[in-house]
């Protein structure tokens, strides 16, 4: 493999990075896919054990038609618990598990994020068709950041409660995580 590689520019092949930093992709990758695909089904009332299956299956599909060129995995995101929430509201009971105040709203949430899949494709398509340069000039750093910011936001309420369950536990989870972005 090459040494001289110039990581400004991204890596769309992990090919090109060699073994070891492969596993070490692949490691923070399932930290990552672990994180997601069980907390989102959780603070939505969904499946955990459905989230997983389908994760696993779109994941294998999508490596099979990339042919292995991408290190990604496809799993729940937290970019939906916004619109999701207002079209299905959560209620927590006595434990704290999160249940559908409207389970009648539930198929419109469900199809909302079928519909997401289907915007998913069609972009794959795009990017397939005109490559990632030409459409990533669509979603600059100043477009997907204040996206990501909104995530953040619509999840702090959700991380102060966790937090005064255990306040060490949590001031530990926040230095790690200053530490390991130094």
């Amino acid at each position: 493999m090459s040494q001289n590689i110039d990581y400004s520019k991204g890596i769309y092949d992990a090919r090109q990075l060699g073994g070891g930093r492969m596993l070490i992709l692949g490691i923070q990758h399932m930290f990552a896919m672990f994180g997601a695909t069980v907390l989102v089904p959780l603070l939505t009332g969904l499946s955990v054990s459905t989230t997983l299956l389908c994760a696993g299956l779109g994941t294998l599909l999508f490596h099979f038609i990339t042919k292995r060129k991408v290190p990604a995995f496809l799993g729940s995101s937290f970019a939906y618990l916004g619109g999701f929430s207002i079209v299905a509201p959560m209620l927590a009971d006595a434990d704290g598990n999160l249940t559908v105040a409207n389970t009648q709203m539930l198929p419109y949430a469900c199809a909302g994020v079928a519909f997401s899949g289907l915007v998913y494709l069609v972009v794959s398509l795009l990017i397939s068709t005109f490559g990632i340069r030409r459409i990533m000039r669509f979603f600059p750093p100043v477009v997907t950041g204040p996206i990501i910011i909104a995530i953040g936001l619509i999840l702090a309420p959700s991380a102060i409660n966790n937090c005064q369950a255990n306040w060490l536990l949590a001031f530990v989870a926040l230095g790690t995580v200053i530490v390991c972005n130094i």
